[in-house]
C-alpha cells in the first residue's frame, strides 16, 4: 500500500498571535512532527486549505519556514482564509492551471490524486467563505477524472459541496455542488475536504466522502447555531491514507495525547 499524509485548516497566525488562546504553528509543528515520526514512508504530504489565517505575507513566511526540509512531496491546496498571490509568492513551485489556479494531479500505480481550488477570486468579496469551482475549473476536474486511465480518483477539495447538518458550516459550502458530486459519482471518485474541523464520513449524491479535523483548533458538533466561527480546543489531527488495490483507508490520528500503546496480552501476563 502507498500512503499519503493529509492535514487541514493550520491557520497560521503572525507570530505572538493566537487563535481562541492556540498557537496555530506550534499545533502544525506538533502535527508534522508525529506524522514524519509515525509514518516515514509516507509518499506525499497533501495541506488542504485555509493554511493561514488571513493570507497575509509574514503568515506564509511562517509556514514555509516550518515545511523546510521536508522529507516527503508537498501538495499544497489553498482554502477561503488563503490569497493566492502571496501563497504562490511564498511557495511558487505549487502546480498552477493555465488560468492561475492552484490545482494538480499526481498518479500512483492504481490512484489518481486530484487537488482543487476552490477560493473566490481575486477579487476577493470581504466576509465571503464558501467555496466556487469556475467553468474553467470544473472543466479542468472533468479532465483530470477522464484522464485517470482506470486508476481510483481521490479528488481533495478544502470546501465541502454537500451539507453537513452543522448549520453554521452549511451556510458556507462549495456553491453549486450538486454538479461536482455528479461528475466524481461518474468516475467513482472519493473525496477529501477540510473546512469544518471536525472529522465526518458518509456518502452525498453518490459519492463516498471523508472530512478531517484542523491541526489547530475545531469545531463542535453544533446542530443549531448559524455561527460559522464556533470552535473548541481539541486535540489537532491528521490523516493518514493507505492505498490499495479495493480502494483507500482513511484514518484520523490525534496529535499529542500521549497514549501508551500496550499489550493485552502482555498486560495480562503481570
Amino acid at each position: 500500500m502507498q500512503k499519503l499524509l493529509v492535514m487541514t485548516d493550520i491557520h497560521i497566525v503572525e507570530e505572538g498571535e493566537r487563535i481562541i488562546g492556540l498557537d496555530p504553528l506550534a499545533r502544525f509543528q506538533a502535527a508534522l512532527d508525529q506524522a514524519l515520526r509515525d509514518h516515514p514512508d509516507a509518499e506525499a504530504l497533501i495541506l488542504m486549505g485555509d493554511l493561514t489565517h488571513h493570507g497575509r505575507p509574514a503568515q506564509y513566511a511562517r509556514l514555509a519556514a516550518a515545511l523546510e526540509g521536508l522529507p516527503i512531496p508537498l501538495m499544497p491546496m489553498i482554502g477561503n482564509h488563503d490569497r493566492r498571490e502571496p501563497f504562490l509568492a511564498a511557495f511558487p513551485a505549487a502546480p498552477q492551471t493555465a488560468q492561475g489556479h492552484v490545482q494538480a494531479v499526481r498518479d500512483f500505480p492504481g490512484h489518481r490524486i486530484i487537488t482543487l481550488d476552490t477560493l473566490e477570486g481575486p477579487p476577493y468579496p470581504p466576509g465571503f467563505h464558501a467555496g466556487r469551482l469556475c467553468p474553467d475549473r470544473l472543466a479542468w476536474l472533468r479532465a483530470a477524472l477522464e484522464g485517470a486511465g482506470g486508476r481510483k480518483p481521490l479528488v481533495f477539495a478544502h470546501h465541502p459541496p454537500f451539507a453537513t447538518g452543522i448549520p453554521g458550516m452549511d451556510q458556507i459550502p462549495l456553491l453549486d455542488g450538486a454538479p461536482v458530486l455528479d461528475l466524481l459519482a461518474a468516475h467513482g471518485a472519493h473525496l477529501f475536504c477540510g473546512h469544518v474541523h471536525r472529522t465526518i464520513s458518509g456518502m452525498s449524491r453518490g459519492v463516498g466522502f471523508t472530512m478531517f479535523k484542523s491541526t489547530c483548533h475545531q469545531g463542535p458538533l453544533d446542530l443549531t447555531s448559524l455561527d460559522s466561527s464556533l470552535s473548541i480546543d481539541e486535540p489537532g489531527a491528521f490523516g493518514v491514507l493507505l492505498l490499495s488495490g479495493d480502494g483507500v483507508v482513511a484514518h484520523s490520528e490525534d496529535v499529542g495525547l500521549g497514549a501508551q500503546v500496550i499489550s493485552e496480552r502482555a498486560s495480562r501476563s503481570h
